[in-house]
């Protein structure tokens, strides 16, 4: 620990022997270096809240005694929609000391949160996708991370932060951390929190550069971690969302509204703010289905998620975009579809088919009478009508009387000279 970082903890354990009443969610006198202030409030429904439209998830489901923790920069517990009882004190692993993770210097964990569980405030669209959810602060950096990588965290102050949060109740753990390293410790504590039937969510990582699938980014990338890229409000990857097998399905990320510590709040972009909208879709369906294991709630948000540009399973969007309604009211089974039988093609009846053979020989002689039938009365007719006109000419032939031939003229007609003819013609 460098002498600053020890300066500061001094600072801090001073301040609260001599300042013992100082609010658990304020940061201690010396533990912000620079503290974030406070955002002007935003008053609409932000897009995420639309699409995902919380209105309609809520009347099905709010998270309810699901405990979801986040590691991150801490959770500002005094935000106005982050009220008493919805963040516990949880723990602070950044600085040394028995300190909580209930307060933020930077608005990082506090936005993340906020996406999770911030309750219903009058005059104010924004609200939690899991508005009922309580959460677990475990702080493990004081930075803004807002590029979301691991490089700038100590990888075992990251794993101490996971373990804590596994043995403490957790049901749901956020990390909106990545980053390319692969630590031994942080997989450990992963698979540590796996293995304790916790559903572990991670950012996908903001260093996409192009188009092409990249490498595997951590700890999005290690086994039972459902790993989550961001979208905009078209539905478009966020151009720096990664792309590559650590992708599991994508959320909002891009101009997403979330709180800022000391108040107010603040629009945000990354996969740090589209992690948490995964894992408030995992308390719902915990609350909802608590009889689940972790694998299975995972297996439920990628079977519900909305088709995304990429086609099912790509590299850029996973299972597509989440779907927190379908989540928790489409009714799954767990067995696939039963096989078609093979087609079997009944044996004829003897009896049966001579009835047809006798059916359709009498329909072809019918046929043929009729038609017969049909021309004999026609001539019949025709003669009769002829032999009517016959008798009512006295039986005399009847032939056209034509009108007499006029001699031929040599000359045209006197009147049809327009001037006296000549002398000679006189």
């Amino acid at each position: 620990m460098t002498g600053g970082r020890l300066a500061a903890v001094a600072v801090v354990a001073a301040a609260l022997v001599v300042h013992p009443g100082v609010a658990a969610a304020a940061p201690p006198p010396g533990a912000c270096a620079d503290p974030a202030p406070a955002s002007p409030t935003v008053t609409e429904v932000p897009w995420a809240q639309r699409t995902l439209d919380t209105k309609t998830v809520h009347e099905h489901g709010t998270g309810a005694g699901v405990l979801v923790a986040v590691v991150d920069s801490g959770v500002d517990a005094d935000h106005p929609q982050l009220p008493p009882g919805k963040v516990q004190p949880g723990q602070d692993f950044f600085l040394v000391g028995d300190l909580p993770g209930s307060f933020d210097c930077v608005s990082h964990g506090t936005g993340v949160a906020s996406i999770i569980a911030a309750a219903a405030m009058p005059g104010v669209g924004f609200t939690g996708l899991a508005p009922d959810a309580t959460i677990l602060p475990v702080r493990i950096s004081e930075s803004d991370m807002t590029d979301g990588a691991t490089q700038a965290i100590d990888p075992e102050v990251l794993a101490r932060g996971i373990w804590y949060a596994a043995d403490h109740g957790a049901r749901v753990l956020n990390l909106s951390v990545a980053g390319g390293l692969d630590n031994h410790y942080v997989r450990d504590a992963v698979r540590y929190a796996v293995e304790k039937d916790v559903v572990v969510v991670a950012a996908a990582g903001n260093a996409q550069q192009g188009t092409a699938p990249g490498p595997a980014s951590y700890p999005a990338g290690y086994d039972g971690v459902l790993g989550v890229g961001a979208v905009d409000m078209t539905g478009t990857r966020l151009p720096s969302s990664q792309i590559g097998p650590q992708v599991d399905l994508v959320a909002p990320g891009a101009g997403v509204l979330s709180a800022a510590r000391a108040g107010g709040h603040q629009y945000r972009d990354g996969t740090s703010f589209a992690a948490p909208f995964v894992s408030a879709t995992a308390a719902l369906v915990r609350a909802a289905w608590p009889e689940l294991s972790a694998p299975e709630v995972v297996q439920r948000i990628l079977a519900t998620a909305s088709p995304a540009p990429g086609g099912r399973d790509s590299a850029a969007y996973g299972a597509g975009l989440v779907d927190p309604y379908r989540a928790l009211t489409d009714g799954l089974v767990s067995t696939g579809p039963a096989a078609v039988p093979a087609v079997r093609r009944p044996v004829p009846d003897p009896a049966q088919l001579r009835l047809a053979e006798w059916w359709d020989d009498s329909t072809s002689t019918a046929w043929t009478i009729a038609i017969l039938t049909g021309a004999v009365v026609a001539l019949g007719a025709a003669t009769a009508l002829v032999l009517v006109r016959v008798r009512r000419g006295g039986w005399q032939p009847r032939r056209t009387v034509l009108p007499a031939a006029e001699p031929p003229r040599d000359d045209l007609p006197d009147e049809m000279f327009v001037v006296p003819p000549p002398p000679v013609e006189r």
